[in-house]
């Protein structure tokens, strides 16, 4: 042997070393006790036991009235609990706390109306035990015997079924059992049982044995989780040996494997694990050495604190929480409720098999064996520290509206609720401030009292800075004819103010439109989209004139291609003056109608025949071309009317 691979997660488990404490402390507190059946499946520990005071009997017929009884880590059927009561037995129940879980899911399921189903060995004490805890159980060895009962009947298949699984299952197997249980059965709910520290220990026994020349498998020859270990470790490795002690070593065997893997059952006692690993130690030159394997067994006890925060690696997901290794021989549980803030979401969609996940310890439980975790404390906990930091840092954060307050809306911002005083949401004053909720928007925290729960943020700063930002950016790049893309901001009576990416810009009246108008407001509107351009700046004054109405188009042009002198045409009064009135000939281009040009008699102001939007047909009598004056008259069509002829004027009504 030129190199020993040592499993880490080698030796007892946290039930299995629970179960030998309690009957440790049982023997020295209660004198002599009984175990009913062995405690453990390891023989070497139960005649150490038995040296102890802790004498062993295989059914409870055997015990004398009031003695003290151990229930073994294996668990015991309701049945048998009754008969020690009976007998008026004192009960130290040191069942494995995954085994109790067990128990109570069938009993649930049962409850429910639903069958339970066990994937395991029918015999084992373990399935005996959760069997022995509801009425009608189905229990299935392999995939085999599933396919066979859902063959034997049709109706199996729409029974409502609750499944679980022996401890020391394989998840291999479970994961083939459940797969076809998925797929036939229309109703059927699946716990994921088997314990983390078996997933971890069959896991980490694969990997090292597909490296190994030959395996070593340390546990007792009646301990199912050892001979699965053996079962997992012949399918990668071409050698592999189960021995119960040090003594068994096949080291001649091993003589000529490069590589060597070592590990052992959840039954098995760490002096035994030592033992073989010291005498293996001698022949080899070995990957660490006895102070490592101490220092493993140490961190593999190490303690959990309320409080804690906690990494771990998600072994299952049931429908009512997720199994996280935590690396200790405690269990590690985050219920759904602890798992987000967001009661539809589903486990998968936040964590998988194989993640690693940071949690925060709720309760520990050193009875049972567990933590109750939560991942939902832990992300409110980092979340109130991002926020702090983003204050510290003023650093810009997105969030939803999701309602209108009292002075105010909040925002939720990755969890936290932020309150944006009503002056602080970017909105004008007395606006309708629900119609932001649902909206994403960007805000920079001000105010943060942990301890309050109170956060106040600033929609306003960060759009002030993002505009002080933006209006530099247009300083720098401005030019006459520069096009930009704007929204109206306001209208006064001589123009629009035009936002054209933080710098407001005025357009003239004069340059809203080619035709005379009186308002802005027959043009655009507040909250409007336009398109404009730079007539001309100001840096020093930050004054920017705007123009939109289009100047590739010249009204003129179109008036000089349109008409000629001689002409009459449809025109529109727009203005009445003292000496006449202007009219639009084409929009744009206006002409005027002189006083004496309006009627063909004297008449005192235009306004005794003409009115402002007054549509009349006029003669272009002049066109000033240079400039660009054009002179109407109506009175020449008044006199190119002909007289009437004498039948004309007989024919023609009388008035009364």
């Amino acid at each position: 042997m030129k190199e020993v691979l040592l499993a880490k997660s080698a030796g007892f488990c946290y039930g299995v070393q629970r179960a030998v404490r309690l009957a440790e402390e049982a023997a020295a507190d209660c004198g002599p006790c009984v175990m009913l059946g062995s405690i453990i499946h390891n023989a070497h520990v139960v005649e150490d036991l038995a040296r102890h005071g802790v004498r062993r009997v295989n059914a409870p017929e055997e015990l004398h009235g009031g003695e003290t009884v151990i229930i073994r880590s294996h668990g015991e059927s309701r049945a048998i609990l009754e008969q020690l009561a009976e007998k008026r037995a004192h009960i130290i129940n040191s069942t494995c706390p995954r085994v109790l879980k067990i128990q109570q899911l069938v009993q649930e399921a049962e409850r429910e109306g639903r069958r339970p189903l066990i994937i395991g060995e029918p015999n084992h004490p373990e399935v005996l035990g959760v069997a022995g805890w509801c009425a009608h159980p189905l229990i299935f060895q392999d995939a085999e015997a599933i396919r066979a009962w859902l063959q034997a009947a049709p109706e199996h298949a729409e029974m409502p079924l609750t499944v679980v699984s022996q401890t020391t299952c394989t998840q291999k197997l479970f994961e083939i059992c459940t797969e076809i249980l998925k797929k036939e059965c229309t109703n059927v709910k699946i716990f994921d049982t088997i314990c983390d520290a078996t997933y971890k220990r069959q896991s980490e026994a694969a990997e090292i044995a597909a490296r190994a020349d030959a395996m070593i498998v340390v546990g007792d020859r009646q301990s199912a989780n050892t001979r699965h270990l053996t079962e997992i470790c012949t399918g990668l490795c071409p050698v592999v040996f189960q021995i119960e002690w040090a003594d068994e070593l096949p080291l001649d065997d091993l003589k000529s494997c490069d590589v060597v893997g070592l590990t052992a059952g959840a039954s098995t006692p760490s002096r035994i694990i030592k033992e073989v690993y010291r005498t293996m130690s001698e022949e080899t030159i070995v990957t660490g050495g006895a102070e490592d394997f101490e220092k493993m067994l140490e961190e593999s006890f190490k303690t959990l604190n309320t409080g804690d925060k906690v990494t771990g690696v998600v072994t299952a997901i049931t429908p009512t929480e997720i199994q996280v290794d935590l690396g200790t021989k405690q269990a590690g549980y985050i219920p759904l409720s602890e798992l987000s803030d967001d009661p539809s979401v589903k486990a998968e969609d936040v964590v998988k098999v194989g993640d690693e996940i940071e949690t925060y310890v709720v309760r520990v439980n050193d009875v049972e064996g567990y933590a109750t975790l939560s991942k939902k404390r832990l992300d409110t906990v980092k979340m109130w520290e991002s926020i702090e930091t983003a204050k510290e840092e003023k650093t810009t954060l997105e969030g939803v509206v999701t309602e209108e307050n009292k002075g105010g809306i909040v925002v939720s911002v990755k969890g936290i609720r932020v309150f944006v005083p009503a002056s602080q949401s970017g909105m004008p004053r007395n606006s309708d401030l629900s119609e932001m909720i649902k909206q994403k928007v960007q805000l920079r925290i001000t105010e943060v009292n942990r301890a309050r729960r109170r956060v106040v943020g600033s929609i306003r700063a960060v759009q002030y800075e993002a505009r002080q930002a933006a209006a530099e950016a247009i300083w720098a790049d401005i030019e006459e004819g520069k096009k930009y893309t704007g929204t109206v901001k306001s209208l006064t009576s001589y123009g629009a103010f035009v936002d054209i990416g933080g710098v407001d810009g005025m357009v003239h009246i004069s340059e809203l439109s080619w035709s005379r108008i009186k308002h802005p407001s027959e043009v655009v509107s507040v909250g409007d989209q336009v398109e404009v351009y730079v007539i001309s700046f100001d840096k020093e004054k930050r004054k920017i004139s705007l123009g939109l109405k289009d100047r590739s188009v010249d009204p003129w042009d179109k008036f000089v291609s349109t008409y000629h002198v001689g002409d009459v045409a449809s025109v529109k009064v727009v203005k009445l003056m003292t000496f006449g009135a202007f009219a639009e000939v084409v929009p744009g281009v206006d002409g005027l109608i002189h006083i004496s040009q309006i009627a063909d008699r004297r008449i005192e102001k235009p306004s005794d025949v003409l009115s402002e939007g007054q549509v009349v047909d006029a003669k272009i009598i002049a066109i000033d071309e240079e400039n660009k004056k054009i002179s109407l008259s109506i009175r020449a069509l008044l006199q190119e009317e002909p007289e009437e002829t004498e039948e004309e004027a007989e024919e023609a009504p009388v008035e009364e």
